[in-house]
């Protein structure tokens, strides 16, 4: 595991100094993603719906040396995400380095099932929140002088899969906003990336992962590339360090 004196040497890729935000830090790529960046030394905010799991992760992250302070937030809410950055600008002095938008949603559905209940769900929880964070965290991100937003986008959001249309929707739009927001901002030095994984073994993903191995088309993706399989979460994390 990473810890944060041994990572901070390698000045390279040295984050000392600078914020970040994370949302849904406790489990999958986010609990992965902060692990990362405090490891390389940056002051890390994270947020989860669960006050006993936040409180759990806080502890293993400080028996580690890591600067990462938590608070209880349910991205969907309107009302709590707007808290949630008057938390994070208090607490890192009105600027933010590094936005991470790691909340997500999935329903797995044939196309013809989904209701409209579930078109709210996941569109609210995958675009509609990440879509005003960014616009909530855009003072912060300015004002830190060097402002990175970072995406976490799906596969299924630059390719067609045949499974899950709702969350690839909700995907490809987020990526088509990071694309507007990296020309938007750039003149704020506000960059904008998306990183789009394949499958991920986290508990977002179990769901569908034995599917996706008996599905004839994964299959063929899997035999002419081989690193198409199923990741773990802790293996590509050092994108986020870009």
């Amino acid at each position: 595991m990473l810890n944060a004196s041994s990572s901070c040497r390698n000045k390279r890729w040295s984050l000392t100094g600078m914020t970040a935000l994370v949302t849904g830090g406790t489990k999958g790529i986010g609990y992965a993603v902060v692990e990362e960046l405090a490891g390389l030394g940056a002051r890390v905010h994270t947020c989860a719906r669960n006050e006993s799991e936040l409180q759990a992760c806080k502890r293993n992250w400080e028996s580690k040396g890591f600067q990462v302070s938590c608070s209880v937030c349910d991205v969907t809410s309107q009302a709590q995400r707007k808290k949630l950055m008057e938390i994070v600008s208090s607490e890192f002095n009105g600027k933010l380095n590094v936005l991470v938008n790691n909340v997500g949603t999935y329903i797995k559905k044939p196309t013809t099932e989904y209701t409209g209940e579930d078109y709210a769900s996941v569109m609210g929880a995958n675009l509609e929140s990440t879509y005003n964070l960014c616009q909530l965290g855009h003072p912060l991100l300015k004002a830190s002088g060097f402002g990175s937003i970072i995406f976490m986008s799906s596969i299924s959001g630059v390719v067609a899969v045949d499974v899950g249309s709702l969350y690839g929707v909700s995907k490809g739009a987020m990526n088509q906003l990071a694309k507007n927001l990296a020309c938007e901002w750039a003149k704020d030095n506000i960059r904008t990336n998306s990183v789009a994984p394949w499958f991920i073994r986290t508990p977002l993903i179990e769901p569908v992962a034995n599917i996706a191995k008996d599905n004839i088309e994964a299959q063929f993706a899997w035999s002419i590339d081989p690193s198409l399989e199923i990741g773990f979460h802790c293996r590509d994390r050092g994108i986020f360090r870009f």
